[in-house]
């Protein structure tokens, strides 16, 4: 899966945030100084073919949605992380949680009993 630029990410959590949307509809989410709409367009048509959004006629234009979820994301980054960083070893990413101090035993212990419940 795709890692997301910074813009690409913005866009996106907008989709995942608000469901479809048109660009028109996308751009009133930025900021001031908005970009122009073309230039949203371009980076809306990049995250399409890459497979991170879809989209439906409407009207003369298009209403675009995500067609890979937040999680479906995460996930995939996560994958990714754990591979090139910690060997494709979970347990040692987990590991550095613990010996960073980022992970509770309170935390562990539900990791722990989440595993449990789903077999």
């Amino acid at each position: 899966m795709k890692r997301l630029t910074e813009i690409e990410t913005f866009i996106m959590e907008q989709f995942w945030k608000n469901g479809a949307l048109t660009v028109s509809e996308l751009r009133e989410f930025y900021p001031d100084p908005k970009p122009h709409v073309n230039t949203i367009s371009t980076r809306v048509r990049i995250l399409e073919s890459d497979g991170m959004l879809g989209h439906s006629k409407e009207g003369t234009g298009f209403r675009y949605h995500a067609a890979v979820s937040r999680e479906e994301y995460a996930s995939g980054n996560l994958g990714r992380l754990v591979s090139n960083c910690f060997g494709n070893s979970y347990i040692s990413a987990v590991s550095a949680l613990v010996d960073d101090d980022r992970i509770s035993v309170d935390e562990l212990e539900e990791l722990v009993r989440r595993i449990k419940s789903r077999k």
